[in-house]
């Protein structure tokens, strides 16, 4: 299809901006939209009935962890309609490397499932090797906290000298100079979560001075919500930054009726003046790396470092106590999804309970043994939240839809396969909790506009021609925790930028 004039005949256009669903044929000429209207009378290289389907802007995903996936076509993201990824979420970008390329890749691979030769120096080095290799989707890079750490200092965790806060600064600036959309904080995540606010502070200047956003996984989602939450709003507000506050959710059972009171923070917020948003997975459950659990403190200085503290009987001792002491969740909703040996396979989709149970000793110390054998490469799914609660964040006017999807060595979380049919299937058609036109438009028009997308996430003429046709009737998700690499149903076709990718 690329440099065809392709004709959508016959479908029903949801075109992105929350309006109402119209008959409209759609004219593709090359890369870009050329011109929408209820019928049109013009000679196509080739025509396409969609004949009961819906014709939507391409989809999405605003926040992914596809940054070296997306350079190898998988088609996994394509199948769900997917034709546009924000990656570089959550503190982790695959640049810059500075001259910490192999602390990078300790730091990242868990989540990035990548090998020992990636790491790029700058966003338009990167941006460079997504436009030469990508062919499925376009990438929006955000420049990851924990990465500029580490390109700066190594894994070092702590306040940072005056000088190398300015030399990151400058960095997060250049970033955005080359490519970078936004900048991005993990605050959960060592060397990252030792940032001291001021630090914080600075960058997030340096991210409003080029106008970009800013997106934070916050220090907790449990026991210290509401704090957290406080604390990014402050930065908002000291910074002048936009705020995008990813993955927003209330962990563990006691913490779910904090969600209501996060939600007054984050309204009394923009009602002040503060450009503040969040987005979710439709899931009750999410996913992340084992050492999450575990106090920070103790990853200082990397993962050998870390594999000392585990061995050392008074250490070990400590950190199992603060381990429990904060965890919100039961250990039989902490699931095994992912580990680097053959021998420990089996323990891929057991809960923590049951491994400790099957291994005679407690939870927690079922926790570090295994962190100790997998030398941390240890992947979970959590199941985090209430039913109630997931409505509430997924039909809020603020909320965007996303995967936070992450490929792994065993058994990923579904929401890698089948986030965006799973919405538009079983939360708008079957449970009505949105109309098609508004779920449609949390994974389209109102990303787009979030995160500067220009001339996509909505069908107008000029735009590209980024566009996933969909039965609405059958669009949906089998993708289970025991059986995730299920792809989805009911998506008919897929066009990135006039070409048909899906």
């Amino acid at each position: 299809m690329d440099g065809m004039r392709t004709l959508l005949t016959n479908g029903r256009m949801v075109d992105g901006t929350g309006r109402p669903a119209r008959p409209a044929e759609v004219l593709i000429d090359g890369a870009r939209i050329g011109e929408i209207a209820p019928k049109i009378d013009v000679r196509a290289d080739r025509a396409v009935d969609c004949e009961g389907m819906v014709i939507a802007p391409g989809f999405i995903d605003a926040h992914s962890h596809s940054d070296l996936q997306v350079l190898e076509n998988l088609g996994d993201k394509t199948r769900q309609g997917v034709t546009s990824e924000v990656v570089g979420n959550c503190g982790f970008s695959a640049f810059p490397c500075g001259s910490h390329a192999e602390e990078l890749r300790e730091f990242a691979n868990g989540i990035f499932c990548g090998g020992d030769e990636w790491g790029w120096r700058s966003a338009a080095e990167y941006l460079a090797e997504v436009e030469r290799k990508a062919e499925l989707a376009s990438a929006f890079p955000l420049i990851g906290h924990g990465t500029l750490r580490i390109a700066h200092v190594g894994l070092r965790q702590g306040a940072l000298e005056e000088a190398t806060v300015d030399e990151m600064c400058g960095a997060v600036e250049e970033g955005i100079s080359g490519g970078a959309i936004g900048f991005s904080t993990g605050l959960m995540y060592a060397p990252g979560s030792s940032a001291p606010f001021e630090e914080l502070s600075r960058l997030c200047k340096a991210v409003a001075r080029r106008g970009a956003i800013y997106c934070t996984h916050m220090r907790s989602y449990a026991w210290e919500l509401l704090e957290a939450i406080d604390e990014q709003i402050a930065l908002a507000r000291s910074s002048g930054c936009r705020l995008q506050i990813s993955h927003l959710q209330s962990v563990g059972r006691t913490n779910w009726p904090k969600l209501e009171k996060a939600f007054e923070k984050i309204e009394a917020a923009r009602q002040s003046g503060i450009d503040v948003e969040f987005d979710i997975y439709p899931y009750l459950a999410g996913s992340t790396v084992l050492s999450q659990l575990l106090p920070q403190s103790a990853l200082d200085g990397g993962i050998e470092a870390l594999m000392g503290r585990l061995k050392n009987p008074a250490e070990r001792s400590e950190i199992a106590k603060e381990t429990e002491d904060m965890l919100a969740r039961r250990w039989s909703d902490v699931l095994i999804s992912g580990v680097r040996t053959a021998g420990n396979q089996p323990v891929v989709g057991m809960t923590m309970e049951e491994i400790a149970e099957q291994r005679g000793v407690r939870p927690v110390e079922a926790v570090i043994d295994l962190l100790i054998e997998e030398e941390a490469a240890v992947q979970m799914i959590c199941f985090n939240q209430s039913e109630p609660n997931l409505r509430a964040l997924l039909t809020h006017p603020l909320c965007t839809v996303i995967s936070d999807g992450f490929y792994v060595k065993g058994r990923p979380h579904p929401r890698l396969f089948g986030t965006f049919p799973e919405l538009l299937g079983r939360y708008c058609r079957e449970l009505q909790w949105f109309p098609l036109e508004g779920a449609v438009h949390k994974i389209t028009g109102k990303p787009a506009r979030r995160f500067g997308l220009k001339d996509r996430g909505v069908l107008e003429a000029g735009a590209w021609a980024d566009i996933t046709v969909f039965d609405p009737e059958t669009i949906g998700s089998p993708a289970t925790y025991s059986d995730p690499k299920q792809p989805p149903t009911g998506i008919r076709w897929v066009i990135r930028e006039g070409r048909m990718v899906g």
